[in-house]
């Protein structure tokens, strides 16, 4: 499965250049497209750690993204805001890390001009937040009004509370099980822990009575099972 990194600014095309010589993290529809086309329809993967950006370049990666032809699945593993929130959203399967965030707003932008010119910016900001309202309602089920008093507040949503109002379908890592450590800081090994544990001892111990085949061949030491013990803790 090809991966799509999706870091930093979301930018026109004609910003990358300017972005890569600053060394800043971001993406275009231009780069994400190119992916996509080497992708070839074969599933991907998104990993998204975005602040958003621009509008245009947000909605056309989004469009690109809904029409490509395989599986797409969005990671969040740091933060999808504004713009990066919908692009995400425009993946068939949404998953978030435990320590991401997602945040959701209404459109903002900067007037000048006359009267005319402020009330048709103003009118334009209104018909973008009735897309995204329409776009976050139909993805979660929620209500438009609901929606609407979420993106007004400037909402942060943490993975839990992401997956509770609809916004994602998954919490990565939720299935693995924890390590737990009490309150004063000693680690407590759990059932799963514990078993692959007595493995490795009844391994060690079987390993030990069986005559070794080379002469030349040195016995496992304590410090090789710690570093076994290590690995097996943590897959």
């Amino acid at each position: 499965m090809k991966k799509i990194q999706m870091k930093g600014v979301v930018i026109p095309n004609d910003y990358k250049d300017v972005f890569d010589w600053m060394n800043k993290d971001s993406f275009s529809p231009l780069s994400i497209q190119n992916q996509l086309d080497d992708a070839d329809g074969e599933d991907i993967t998104l990993e998204i750690n975005s602040p958003g950006g621009y509008v245009d370049a947000g909605s056309e990666i989004y469009t690109a993204l809904k029409e490509y032809p395989g599986k797409v699945t969005a990671n969040i593993v740091g933060k999808a805001c504004s713009a990066a929130s919908w692009i995400a959203l425009a993946a068939d399967h949404v998953a978030m890390s435990p320590t991401a965030q997602m945040m959701i707003h209404r459109a903002s932008g900067i007037a000048q001009g006359n009267v005319d010119d402020v009330n048709s910016q103003a009118n334009a900001l209104n018909e973008l937040d009735q897309s995204f309202v329409d776009l976050y309602a139909k993805r979660t089920g929620k209500t438009k009004d609901e929606i609407y008093d979420m993106m007004k507040s400037n909402t942060w949503m943490n993975a839990k509370t992401a997956k509770a109002n609809g916004f994602i379908d998954e919490i990565m890592f939720e299935n693995e099980a924890p390590t737990v450590v009490n309150a004063t800081g000693g680690l407590i090994l759990n059932d799963q822990m514990i078993s692959k544990i007595k493995n490795l001892l009844h391994s060690e111990s079987s390993d030990d009575t069986k005559p070794t085949k080379n002469k030349n061949e040195k016995p496992k030491t304590k410090g090789q099972s710690k570093k076994d013990l290590s690995l097996l803790l943590w897959e």
